[in-house]
């Protein structure tokens, strides 16, 4: 594992070099390939080096995260252009890649921690940076305190688990078991207002509205699994307490789901839009994770993964809109149909997959969780279908609004897609719906 690590820190220079935004990029494609053909052991860790190791739960999601920036730097093209610190930007998105890749492959509880949060600076700085309006400054000022309040409770908890088992190896973790209640809030917590949970889920929107695409992106696609990874690692302590205060969050989330996906059809910005119906489908990641059964586990890791994709892809149609219109605006961007046809198929396959609809990776895990939910309670059902019923509507009702209709008379230049765009669009699609193929390595990885 330490060898892509050195690979990504030697990568830092290139990214000052003149000439060299796509290298950059190059450079990262050779890095994937080379992690995609790393032999993992599905059942347990393995490629172990320096406290650093893999399992299938990292791999996916290293994966996820090489892939995201790689997009990123595709799809920010425009500060090429401009000439707007994109030294920097690359800069700033090697060290994101470095923390968020040492978040998922490192072994010890407190290391986990500190690499957790520093990948919080790194997002600040994209969005305070490169944002696009003044409120930027607000949002991030939202992102940080909602972060920080929870994940002082939670440093404190690691501390406490270290004093009473003597070590606070991941691994080792699933011979314990603690049966504290403040312990748990304090451990669970911190997760759930990064994943985010309904109550605490507000400053998701606003870091939306205020990033730039690539911070978006890397909200969307990477940041919210954060959370869904440390409570797939953290609740195996909280077997015997889980069953008794799960209910809690459960309820919570599916309520949330329910109230969040009525609020999709009030939303007039198309980002707000889109940043809303990440917090429906992690209400389902956070459902199916504290049922604690094995479907909830393995659904759980595949929508955050197929939500990864899927997200990042409709924020990267938003900004090819943006970038045309000036405007996030449900209001001026209509009949989008009569200047670019093509782009309008996109918009429908990435909403199709956004619904769940064969044959995505979505459709594959809201089944699974459809089923942890369902045996958990069957009464959780009827809360079920109207999430999935609201979230099929949503999606519906963003697709018509922006491709049909009268379209604003005040546009006076218009190009059409470039193919720079249909790539970054097709690389965010087809793994979506191919790697369902291959669905049985997931399946069984737990």
């Amino acid at each position: 594992m330490m060898k892509f690590l050195m690979m990504m820190i030697f990568m830092i220079p290139l990214c000052f070099k003149k000439k060299m935004f796509w290298m950059v990029q190059m450079m990262l494609f050779l890095l994937m390939y080379f992690f995609m053909n790393l032999m993992i052991n599905i059942m347990f860790y393995s490629n172990m080096s320096y406290m650093y190791s893999c399992d299938m739960l990292s791999y996916g999601l290293i994966l996820l995260s090489i892939w995201i920036i790689i997009l990123m730097i595709m799809a920010s093209e425009s500060l090429l252009k401009m000439n707007f610190y994109y030294e920097f930007f690359l800069f700033n998105l090697i060290m994101l890649l470095i923390m968020l890749y040492m978040t998922f492959s490192v072994m010890n509880l407190f290391l986990f921690y500190l690499f957790f949060e520093s990948s919080l600076i790194f997002t600040l700085l994209l969005i305070i940076g490169w944002g696009y309006q003044p409120e930027r400054i607000q949002a991030g000022i939202y992102i940080l305190f909602y972060t920080l309040f929870v994940s002082l409770p939670l440093l404190l908890g690691i501390f406490y688990i270290y004093m009473k088992m003597n070590f606070i190896m991941i691994y080792f973790m699933k011979f314990f078991s603690f049966n504290f209640y403040l312990l748990y809030f304090s451990m669970v917590m911190a997760f759930l207002v990064k994943m985010p949970m309904y109550f605490v889920h507000l400053w998701l929107p606003k870091a939306h509205v205020e990033a730039p695409v690539s911070g978006s992106m890397i909200l969307a696609g990477v940041m919210l699994k954060l959370g869904g990874y440390g409570m797939l690692r953290v609740l195996i302590m909280f077997q015997k307490i889980g069953f008794k205060l799960n209910i809690i969050f459960i309820i919570i989330s599916l309520m949330g789901g329910f109230y969040v996906s009525l609020q999709c059809f009030c939303q007039v910005d198309i980002k707000s839009l889109i940043a809303y119906s990440s917090v429906v489908h992690m209400s389902f990641v956070i459902g199916g994770i504290m049922t604690m059964n094995y479907w909830g586990f393995i659904g759980a890791y595949i929508l955050m993964i197929s939500h990864g994709l899927c997200s990042s892809g409709m924020f990267c149609l938003a900004n090819i809109n943006y970038e045309r219109l000036y405007s996030r605006s449900l209001y001026i961007n209509k009949g989008m149909m009569s200047f670019m046809p093509s782009m309008s198929l996109w918009w429908f396959l990435m909403l199709s997959s956004n619904m769940a609809a064969p044959p995505s990776l979505n459709l594959m895990g809201e089944i699974s969780l459809i089923n942890s939910m369902m045996s958990w309670c069957w009464l959780s059902m009827f809360l079920l279908m109207l999430v999935l019923f609201f979230s099929v509507g949503y999606s519906l009702y963003l697709y018509s609004f922006i491709q049909h209709g009268k379209f604003y008379l005040g546009i006076y230049s218009f190009y059409m897609g470039v193919s720079r765009e249909y790539l970054l669009l097709m690389l965010h699609w087809l793994p979506l719906n191919i790697l369902i193929l291959k669905i049985d390595y997931i399946m069984i990885w737990f």
